[in-house]
């Protein structure tokens, strides 16, 4: 006979998970749009050297001017910029899933209690993400929170009550797995449910602590169902 949720995984019924930094690396898709921007530049523009240049930009922490600063440094049109960053983040990734990410998933879907993935960031760009990882294998409900409207990205509840609200779980019946103390866990933890970190190492916010509002701190999905007990 198999055990129901809450004797499973310590009480949690709802597991909703975000995204990057959480299920793959987030370096993994930044890599791959530069190289989408690298392709359209050689095609549509006649210059090389894009991705190298913003690439080893993004190695040394320069994250919001990159494409500003590889266009100031080829003497490109200004006007690319808008183009290149909409090439970015339209493209199709080429990521997937970590392994323990891929496990921790099997395991929470074979235990029957609902998935769900709450992300932030341009629409278009997480909904690559999603489509590229296959997340709509687990997920029975993925929130962008792009797709709220202005102003309802993490920290704000509105992703986490929608979840509450589409899946009839609330409280500490919850959990929700992300990797970012600065904005993933407020909200949730506010709700009264659960919180998981994953503190990858590459990942972008690896050297952040965690806080007070972080529950459980992991280094990857291998023990994720410890962490819920």
């Amino acid at each position: 006979m198999t055990a129901p949720p809450n004797q499973r995984d310590g009480g949690v019924r709802c597991l909703v998970f975000d995204v990057d930094d959480t299920l793959y690396l987030e370096r993994d898709y930044v890599r791959s749009g530069f190289w989408a921007v690298d392709r359209w530049a050689r095609v549509h523009l006649g210059v090389a050297g894009v991705f190298e240049r913003a690439w080893e930009r993004f190695e040394s922490g320069h994250r919001r001017t990159i494409f500003d600063e590889v266009v100031a440094e080829l003497s490109l049109d200004p006007a690319s910029i808008g183009t290149m960053v909409e090439v970015y983040r339209s493209h199709d990734p080429e990521i997937s899933l970590l392994a323990d990410s891929m496990a921790a998933l099997e395991t929470a879907a074979s235990n029957g209690a609902p998935i769900a993935v709450v992300t932030d960031g341009p629409a278009a760009s997480q909904w690559g993400k999603v489509r590229a990882l296959g997340l709509d294998r687990w997920a029975s409900l993925t929130v962008v929170t792009a797709d709220l409207g202005p102003g309802r990205g993490k920290p704000h509840p509105a992703a986490f009550e929608l979840v509450q609200d589409r899946l009839g779980h609330c409280g500490p019946d919850c959990a929700y797995v992300a990797d970012n103390p600065a904005k993933d866990f407020a909200a949730p933890a506010a709700l009264g449910w659960r919180t998981v970190r994953v503190r990858r190492v590459g990942s972008l916010h690896e050297h952040q602590p965690s806080g007070p509002l972080v529950g459980a701190e992991l280094a990857d999905l291998v023990d994720l169902a410890g962490a819920l007990r």
